[in-house]
């Protein structure tokens, strides 16, 4: 697909995405499609799983990852550190209390890219910075550090390094998501209460 083709695949998906959100009349989209298009297009703002799995790694305060599905599913498998702020959540309630220190890069993901990238046109539209997509989601996620693994004779400091930053984060998966529920409730709620704390709201 040649850049035309792929600027014209992307407007089409923009003219749809910006058909089906639903905002009210004091939360319109102010940023202009074409401006907008430029934007959700641009490579810059995805991550990959393997940068995401280093800044799970490293607790990079200057990160926030949130988890676009369903609170049923974020109880039961979610990237560590992450914060679960549902896809309609989004859509229904100011997200302004969680997008608005531009100091903080924001992540979406879901379990692809779908509701990431509405996300990210919603986020965008309404004139938000810093904010990302983990590209290919939760599934990306699984295959990419979950089923990490390193076969051959030899292997560079490169592939070391991802290795090791890939082992560290699916180890720091697998314990948090193999809690007890109620353990694993009391951890989510603990963070929801240290993220209200660093915006500013209380408990």
């Amino acid at each position: 697909m040649n850049t035309r083709e792929k600027f014209s695949a992307g407007l089409l998906c923009l003219g749809f995405i910006l058909a089906l959100l639903p905002l009210s009349a004091n939360r319109s989209l102010t940023v202009k499609p074409q401006k907008l298009l430029s934007e959700v297009l641009d490579e810059k703002t995805y991550f990959t799983v393997d940068q995401v799995a280093r800044f799970v790694v490293s607790e990079d305060t200057t990160v926030q990852i949130i988890d676009l599905r369903s609170p049923e599913e974020f109880r039961s498998v979610n990237i560590p550190g992450s914060i679960n702020v549902p896809y309609y959540q989004l859509l229904n309630n100011d997200p302004g209390g969680f997008l608005n220190n531009e100091n903080i890069k924001t992540i979406f993901y879901s379990n692809g890219d779908f509701d990431s990238n509405y996300a990210l046109v919603l986020a965008s539209g309404l004139k938000y910075k810093n904010i990302y997509v983990l590209k290919g989601g939760l599934n990306e996620w699984f295959n990419t550090v979950m089923n990490s693994s390193f076969t051959g004779e030899r292997i560079s400091a490169r592939e070391n390094a991802l290795f090791e930053t890939r082992t560290r984060a699916r180890k720091m998966f697998t314990e948090i998501n193999s809690l007890p529920d109620s353990l694993k409730l009391k951890f989510i709620e603990a963070k929801h209460i240290s993220f209200k704390k660093l915006d500013g709201g209380c408990e």
